[in-house]
């Protein structure tokens, strides 16, 4: 049996696409994770053993890069020692910074590295790596920023998910009644502009649409402000906060105001809830807005950059939305048409190909 090693670490997007691949791996390979300790808040460790190895970020305070620079070749070393101890044969890296030094320990060590790059936009560690991977694995052919010279290393496949999400009932194009439970989600990031702007937008739809609301809140100190405000405009609502084992809120919900987060985006599109995407205008590479993109030009969703958010202006916006059952249901039916492929086994069978693959 090969031996695996998935890294991973930051944000949710990184480490949530990390567990999913876990799952589907387990029974076929002896599979390890190895993640830094922002990744490790998005592992329920009752579930998932996994190792923590902390990388510094050499750009983060450029004053403490001689420092940084150290500790990052010591962590290099740390990463040889670990690929060696634990006989691993694959490397699997789901990008960030944290990454890099397993991707480089591989290399020495002549292993085989696999990249998983969920983005619409090639993220700056997978860049990197890419010189000396074998594969990467991606969801779209046209894959921005890609080096044209590496084309041959990309294995397509549709969007890797949580198990559960294959459980949960999809929207369908028979759909004939009212919106009737949003759901607000910023992401593994979180959104404090969704705290405050979303917030006045949901109670400005209210008092002319009934439903109820799904929502993060990314600032626990906002929760009590928020609850009081929804209590008063009589608002059914219930609030969580972004981890991996939130499938459930997805339950019952016909339209979505988002992130640009491309795992958000992908449980979505599979389970036809058509969204209105505001990717975070600060993500690197603008990777957000692309994988919001990659939506609306198939006429999936609905997109308005955050910088041209105004109350009166987009709440008009999701009326005409609410309003319009016909242009809704075309969105739910482009929705099935994108994602008519994506099952688990279908999934699964194919992960296992580009593992096995010479």
């Amino acid at each position: 049996m090969k031996n695996l090693l998935i890294v991973t670490g930051g944000s949710g997007g990184h480490v949530i696409p990390s567990i999913s691949l876990f799952e589907h791996l387990k029974n076929t390979f002896s599979v390890k994770i190895v993640t830094d300790l922002r990744g490790s808040k998005f592992i329920d460790n009752t579930k998932y053993n996994y190792e923590l190895l902390d990388v510094p970020n050499l750009f983060l305070k450029p004053y403490f890069f001689p420092i940084n620079i150290f500790k990052y070749f010591y962590k290099i070393i740390e990463s040889l020692s670990f690929l060696k101890k634990n006989k691993i044969n694959i490397v699997i890296s789901t990008g960030g910074y944290m990454t890099f030094p397993f991707c480089l320990a591989a290399f020495f060590l002549k292993k085989k590295i696999i990249l998983l790059e969920p983005n619409s936009v090639l993220g700056r560690s997978n860049k990197i790596a890419l010189s000396f991977s074998n594969k990467i694995i991606c969801y779209s052919k046209d894959l921005r920023n890609f080096p044209k010279k590496y084309t041959s290393k990309k294995a397509i496949i549709d969007p890797i998910l949580k198990k559960q999400i294959y459980k949960i009932k999809k929207n369908s194009t028979n759909y004939k009644t009212k919106i009737s439970k949003v759901l607000v989600i910023g992401g593994s990031q979180g959104a404090s502009f969704f705290d405050e702007k979303v917030t006045e937008l949901i109670i400005k739809i209210s008092k002319k649409h009934k439903f109820d609301v799904v929502q993060q809140i990314s600032n626990k100190n906002s929760i009590p402000v928020i609850k009081k405000k929804y209590n008063e405009e009589g608002i059914n609502f219930n609030f969580f906060q972004y981890n991996y084992d939130d499938s459930e809120i997805y339950d019952g919900v016909n339209f979505a105001i988002t992130r640009g987060g491309a795992g958000t985006l992908s449980e979505l599109s599979f389970l036809n809830i058509p969204f209105l995407a505001i990717p975070l205008p600060k993500a690197k590479d603008n990777h957000q807005y692309y994988n919001s993109d990659f939506y609306h030009v198939k006429n999936c969703c609905w997109m308005i950059n955050q910088s041209d958010f105004e109350i009166n202006k987009v709440s008009n916006f999701i009326f005409n939305i609410f309003n319009d059952y016909e242009i809704f249901c075309k969105k739910i039916h482009n929705l099935e048409k994108t994602n008519k492929k994506n099952n688990w086994n279908t999934i699964n069978k194919r992960i296992i190909e580009i593992i096995n693959e010479n």
